[in-house]
Formats: C-alpha cells, structure tokens, sequence
C-alpha cells in the first residue's frame, strides 16, 4: 500500500508553513510570526518525534507494517532533512526578511554598528537590570557542568586566567592546562530584545549580544578567550506510570523527568570557536549528526513577540475580530435560544464569549441542576474555569474531566484542577491509558414540563485564548436523544459503565474507528451500484493505515474523494488506479485550521459530522473522542458550505502531487479567493442582516446579548 511516513510528511507541513515566511506578499511582520512559528513547530518535533524514533533505534524497535520505514532508515532521513530544513530558516531571515526590514527602517545592531547614544543605553541596562540576574557558572573538578533547562539559550565562556601570561613560559608544555570554561543562561524572564534610541527608523539589539559583550564584568579575574551562544533541546516525551495510586503526583514528576531528558539537538552558531564546540560536545555527550551549526540568532521562537512590538501594526494582517454570532443575536437567555432551534458558531470569525456565557449563565442559574464538562487544553486565565468554580460554591452539581496528559500542558491542567477539587467539583483525571479528546459540555436544567439538558459539542478546546486564532465549529442543542448520548459518554469517562450504543454520536475507543469505516464503505458501495457517492473531509492529519486503505479502495471503485488536511498526510492521492480520484488540499493562512469535518454523500442524502478526532490510529483506538451529526437543515446547509468554501481556496492552498510534493492552486485568470477571509465577510453579513432587520422592525423587541464589534 503507498504510505508516505507521517514524520516526513509533518516535515513538509513545516516547510509549507516556511513558505508562508518567504511570501513577500504577506505582511512582513506576519512573515517573520510565520519563521517564529516554524521555530517553535521544531522544538516540539525534535523533543517528541525525533527522540521517540531514536528511542526506536536504540531499543532495536520494527515497524509492524512492512510499508513503513525503520526506524534507522527514517532517522537518516530525518536528520538530513531537519538540517536541509534549519538552513533554509536561517536564509529565509538574513537574505529576505531581516534585508526587507532594514529597508523598512528596522534594524538589529551588534555593538561595532552602535553609536555612542546605543552604546550608553546598552551599558546602562546591562548594569541596572541584566547584571543583577546573570549566574556564570564555572565548569571545572568541583563544579559540574549545570543541568541546562530544555530549549533554554545559554552562552559557553572560553576563559583564561590573567595570571598565566605572567607565567606562560612555564606553563607552555601543558597547553590544555590553561583552558577554563563557564556557562552564562541568558534569562529567558528579560525580553530577549532591547530597543535602542535611533535617529532614523528603529534599533534593537539582543540580549545574548549584550552579555557577550560584557562578559567582561562577569569573569573580572580572567580573560575572555572565546564566547558563543547554545541551545539544547531534550527528549520531552512524558512516560507515565498510570498503575501509580497518585495519578497528579505521578505526573508531576514525569514533568520534572522531562527536563533532565537526554539531549537529541545542540545548537550552535557557525562560527563557534573549536575549543568551545569540543568542550560542549563532550560535556552534553552529544553525536556528530545531533549539532546544528547555524548563522544565528537561535531560537528564532522570540521574534512571534517581536511581530508584535508596537508602532509596526501596519507590517501585520488586519485583524480578525470575532463579530457576535448571529445565532444568538436578539437573545438575553442563551438557553432560550437553544431550546428555540439547534444553533452552530464558527470560530474566531464568531465569537467565543458564547461558549463562555453558556457555561457562566449555567453558574448563576438557578434551575441549573448540574453541569458536567471535558477539558483538554484550557487558557492561563480561563473565564470557564471561573464560572465552573462560581457554579460549585452556588450548590451545583459539577462534574470536570481534566486531561492531565494534554502533552505540553500538564502543569498548567494540574493547577486548573486542584483549584476546581478546592471549590467542591467532582474532578476526574480521565480513563486508565486514554487521553480524553472530546470537547462536550453537558448542562442539566430543571424547566416547567421536566428536566433539559442543554450540549455545546464542539471541534476545539475550551481555550479563550486559542479560539481568537484557531478555526473551529460548535453546536449547541437541547435535542433530548443527543442528551441521552451525553449522559451516557459522561457515565462512561467517569464511572464503571459499558460503553452504550450511542444513538448519534460515534465515540472513540469502542465505535469510531468502525463508524468511520462504515460510512466509506457505503460509499464505495454506492460507487459500485451507480448511486450519488463522495467523501469531503477536514482533518489535521491523516495517518491511519486502514483508512488509507479504504479511501484507496473507495477512489478505486469511482468515489470521489476531496480531503483537506493541514498538516501530516500519508496518503498520497494522484495515483494511477489507487488514488487517482482522491485530491489532497493543505490550507496554511492568518489562522490555524483546526476544525474536524466529515461528509459522505449516502446515495443523494448527504449526512455531515463534526467532532475532535482526526483520521490518527491515537484518535480512533487510544483516545476518548466524539463525532456528533450535523441534523437540523439549516445548519447542514451551512456546515456544506464550510467545506464548499475551503475546498474554493486559491490563495492558502496547495495540492499534494503523486510525488508528495505540495504546489499552490492554480487560479487560472480567477481572482484570488481567501476561505478565511470569506469566512469573515459572511460572519460580519449575517450579523449585519440581523442588525438591518432590528433597525427596521421596531415593533421586534430584539436585544443583543453581546457586544458587536
């Protein structure tokens, strides 16, 4: 079966969102957000997969399926591709970006290129606020190398003592004698920039040039030989004991495991002097093929914040400012609302506060009985975490599933979830060796003819924060049998249960993976039998060797098969007699496509589902994930249209050729036509046609319950 490695594939996931960098059509502060980003995408790459297939070399691990590279073979490809990569990064910056900003009137100056005015502001910040936070740290017989944190930027100090050139006669038979070496951590708690005075344009040096420069200050007793910034990234793939009697506890030390992980990446610039680069190598016990020696600066991470310094607005996209949405537009109760009609918001081009207030009406409500929510990744300073907590002091039935196992954000959903116990909610930490995915909130209200429970089902997190940049979908629904469904996925995160036959949500670990392969083969099927078939899909990645398998099947016996994936795709469409009636789009613009959407055309009644699952062998077996049907008509309309106006996209999106290869659409004399921009437009018209029909119907009595932006 053609399978394209899923490593490979994130690669060029990156490389496409490289791309974006490189585009001088996009904004140039946007541009350098998009290097940032690429930077960022790294790190977690080397930190998870990198060293999750160098744990496979070393334990002599062999893929199950024949189709799939070795963990030898992928690790050569790897390492020549993540180098392949980092230079290109580092080109991208010096010969495009940091030349167009220069030409903008912002440059980034080491101290030979500062005048007197600079010189005196980088001297008197060193002084006031950098030298009383710097720790050098001496290397030598009683003081061992330092435990470096992961990803953190720290300098390697080639010193000599001003004694020995008074000496240097006797000593000159032992020339190693004399090498002496230091580390400085460059404080990741200080900008990693400082704005200079300039009389033309803007000035800004780095931090790590400004303590190079005055290391001098720091080793007054030695001469500084040789200075060169460094960086390591570690194995930070989390091993959990999910047998331990303390669950949080175990995690929290997997997460202080984390930071001691073995080093699977050195950093350094190019021009790093050869005593340094030895003593680093020897002291990290780092392999050859593990150094990335580049131009610098490294972490490019810091410019995302540099995007955003103030004065540049004009250098970045316009803003997308999520409007109300007009689903809700005229209600005051959000219940009311919902018991009315089914409602769909579209994120971030409609706003999240919906999502918010349905939770926070829940907390004040006083018919609200109970209210039972997952939550995977949250914000630092979440208002649902707040009304779920205000919902418990007011008496209230709470119930939270908190992911601890949310990769990178455990320390963050282990505070969350000792201040909701704290407050009096039942707080679970999820089924034994499942990560919980599903986004659903469940609250239970007591009304005049018995008790409604009203849903958000969702495709994204319960995050304030990401739902301003992340696309997604949410549903809303008092519908009685969707209730049921969610009574009982909640009875099975949270007791003994069987898992139920759901009536219309397909829930991962038990169902998913087999609803899915239903529903492609009735469209096959359907091919076969001359009925109406189709598969359109929207995933973050496809990786799935069964679904694979089926889609190839599917495209074999005529069914058309459209799939936009943003990310990772080992299927490769194009061809001849496997895939040729199959068209892979990735979708790389100003928002991060999140959103998980699934139609299948059924013979010429065409059925569409949303949920949190991905086609991943994680998603559809080792996670607790849902798959909720789109059902009242209006909304189906609407949810085709989501997929109708991505799959319009000539500007964000590229195709996957045979050779696994992506290549922008080709427009063909039409003009350019942005989905996300779209999507915007139509949010802002529909809420505007609301607002028009209030404004003329004065005898309506329509409020808004949010504020139009």
């Amino acid at each position: 079966m053609p399978y394209y490695n899923r490593e490979l594939s994130w690669m060029d996931f990156n490389g496409r969102v490289l791309e974006e960098a490189t585009k001088k059509e996009n904004p140039l502060m946007e541009r350098l957000r998009f290097l940032a980003i690429t930077g960022s995408n790294l790190d977690e790459f080397f930190m998870v997969r990198v060293a999750g297939v160098k744990a496979q070399v070393n334990s002599g691990y062999k893929p199950k399926e024949s189709f799939d590279l070795s963990p030898q073979e992928l690790l050569a490809a790897l390492e020549e591709k993540t180098h392949h990569f980092m230079e290109r990064q580092y080109s991208c910056l010096h010969r495009s970006i940091l030349p167009a900003l220069e030409r903008s009137g912002i440059r980034f100056l080491n101290l030979d290129a500062m005048d007197n005015r600079q010189k005196e502001c980088v001297d008197k910040y060193f002084k006031n606020v950098l030298f009383p936070v710097l720790t050098p740290l001496a290397v030598d017989g009683s003081r061992p190398f330092p435990q470096l944190a992961n990803k953190s930027l720290n300098i390697a100090v080639r010193l000599e003592s001003k004694d020995t050139k008074e000496r240097e006669k006797e000593k000159a038979k032992d020339k190693d004698r004399d090498k002496q070496f230091a580390i400085v951590q460059v404080p990741a708690i200080l900008p990693r920039f400082l704005e200079l005075p300039s009389n033309e344009g803007r000035a800004f040096t780095l931090l790590e040039d400004i303590i190079i420069d005055n290391l001098s200050e720091l080793f007054e007793l030695h001469s500084i030989k040789a200075a060169c910034p460094f960086r390591v990234t570690r194995d930070s793939d989390l091993e959990i004991d999910e047998e331990a009697e303390d669950f949080m506890s175990e995690v929290k030390k997997s997460i202080k495991r984390r930071k001691r992980g073995r080093p699977v990446r050195l950093e350094l610039l190019q021009k790093c002097d050869k005593d340094l680069r030895s003593f680093l190598i020897d002291q990290l016990k780092i392999k050859k093929n593990e150094i990335y020696q580049l131009a610098g600066p490294l972490d490019l991470t810091f410019f995302s914040k540099f995007a955003g310094i103030k004065g540049c607005e004009g250098m970045c996209f316009k803003p997308i400012i999520p409007v109300a949405p007009a689903d809700f537009w005229g209600y005051d109760d959000i219940f009311a609302a919902i018991r009315d009609k089914d409602r769909m918001v579209h994120h971030p081009y409609e706003s999240f506060d919906c999502v918010v207030k349905f939770i926070e009406q829940a907390a004040e409500d006083e018919d609200v009985l109970a209210i039972k929510q997952t939550l995977y990744r949250v914000s630092g300073n979440s208002p649902i975490i707040a009304a779920l907590i205000r919902a418990a002091e007011n008496g209230k039935q709470v119930t939270v599933l908190v992911e601890l196992k949310a990769r990178f954000d455990e320390e963050n959903n282990i505070n969350w979830a000792q201040k909701l116990e704290k407050a009096g909610c039942h707080v679970i930490y999820g089924l034994h060796g499942l990560k919980t995915h599903c986004k659903i909130a469940l609250v239970v209200r007591r009304e005049e003819d018995g008790i409604r429970r009203y849903l958000h089902l969702g495709t994204g997190n319960y995050n304030d924060s990401t739902a301003k940049i992340y696309t997604d979908v949410g549903l809303f629904t008092c519908n009685s049998q969707y209730g049921a469904d969610a009574s009982s996925l909640f009875n099975v995160i949270t007791g003994y249960s069987r898992p139920p036959e759901y009536q219309h949500f397909a829930v991962a670990p038990h169902g998913l993976r087999s609803f899915f392969v239903r529903r492609i083969k009735i469209e096959t099927e359907n091919a076969k039998k001359g009925l109406p078939c189709g598969i359109t899909a929207k995933v973050n990645s496809l990786v799935d060797p069964e679904i694979i398998s089926l889609l190839y099947e599917a495209s074999s016996a005529g069914v058309p098969v459209k799939v936009v994936v943003r990310g990772i795709c080992c299927l490769i469409p194009g061809l001849p007699g496997v895939s040729e009636n199959i068209q892979i789009i990735s979708i790389v613009g100003q928002l991060l496509e999140h959103s998980r959407i699934f139609r299948f055309e059924n013979g010429g009644d065409p059925k569409i589902y949303m949920g949190s699952a991905d086609w991943m062998p994680r998603n559809l077996d080792r996670r607790v994930e849902l798959v909720f049907p789109i059902e009242d008509a209006d909304l189906k309309e609407r949810a085709f249209g989501i997929l109708d106006t991505l799959l319009s996209d000539n500007t964000n999106a590229r195709i996957m050729q045979p050779d696994t290869s992506y290549q922008h659409v080709n427009r063909r004399g039409r003009s350019a036509f942005s989905s996300q921009l779209t999507f915007y437009k139509q949010a802002q018209e529909r809420l505007k046609a609301l607002q028009h029909v209030e404004h003329d119907s004065p005898l309506i009595p329509i409020h808004s319950a949010e504020e139009v932006r």
